[in-house]
């Protein structure tokens, strides 16, 4: 246990005398190391001094253009961006209310009048939120002119944290594959609609569709559970309207 000792203190014994003599040796010794581990880091701080200033300034200079790049390219082309889908996207909400879908659809992917359509949008802006959006809108198109492979295609392309539009585009993908006769791939993708997020909207429409995707691969008791949860938790909802047929429908297969 060390002792503390005050100045001037002198030792009474002669075992006392060694072990204090001792001490402070051994405390000179690790002062000596220090200093010497000091005076060899300053030597090759001072060797590699160009070095070190280069890493410095490289991760500056990454910083800078990093900056330089968001300000004068990423911003700029995210508002060209922007501007162009608003003509594209004009035609798009046209043809969703509109009889003649096809011809507006057409024109919302191609363009027209020499305005961007959403397959240019997506080509010349990628990486941009109106490239991404453009993706579900031309996903969205294509679905509605019952060309499916490019419907899945483009929809898998769209990435959103939107709790609608998100759950839309698995639903959507999920629909184009159903009319290709893929179900199993179409009841992957109502699941992943349903299970997205949980709201009156989204929710009960694709639990409906995962449940009579269920029964046509002969999963009754999938079938069951789904539209189960329809009836008990979104009873309000369109789709709650009419479960108990659905329901009564799957449970009688089942048995």
């Amino acid at each position: 246990m060390a002792t503390y000792k005050k100045r001037g203190y002198k030792p009474q014994t002669k075992k006392e005398a060694e072990h204090i003599e001792e001490t402070e040796s051994t405390t000179a010794e690790v002062f000596s190391t220090l200093d010497e581990k000091a005076s060899k880091t300053e030597e090759w701080v001072a060797g590699n001094q160009k070095y070190i200033l280069g890493v410095i300034g490289a991760a500056v200079l990454v910083v800078l253009a990093y900056l330089g790049y968001q300000q004068f390219i990423v911003s700029p082309a995210e508002e060209e961006a922007s501007n162009e889908m608003f003509f594209a996207q004009q035609y798009f909400d046209e043809a969703v209310n509109s009889t003649d879908k096809d011809s507006l659809f057409t024109l919302a992917l191609n363009g027209a009048e020499g305005k961007y359509g959403l397959l240019d949008i997506i080509d010349k802006y990628s990486g941009t939120k109106a490239a991404n959006l453009a993706n579900y809108s031309a996903g969205m198109a294509y679905l509605n002119m019952n060309d499916y492979e490019n419907a899945i295609t483009y929809l898998q392309n769209f990435k959103s944290e939107d709790l609608i539009l998100g759950a839309l585009a698995k639903g959507g993908i999920g629909d184009a594959f159903s009319q290709l006769g893929q179900l199993e791939d179409a009841l992957e993708y109502y699941e992943k609609a349903f299970q997205y997020s949980d709201n009156n909207f989204t929710t009960p429409k694709f639990l409906l569709k995962a449940g009579i995707a269920a029964m046509e691969l002969g999963q009754n008791d999938k079938a069951v559970k789904y539209f189960q949860r329809i009836k008990d938790e979104y009873s309000t909802s369109e789709e709650g309207r009419t479960i108990d047929i659905y329901l009564g429908k799957a449970e009688n297969t089942k048995q």
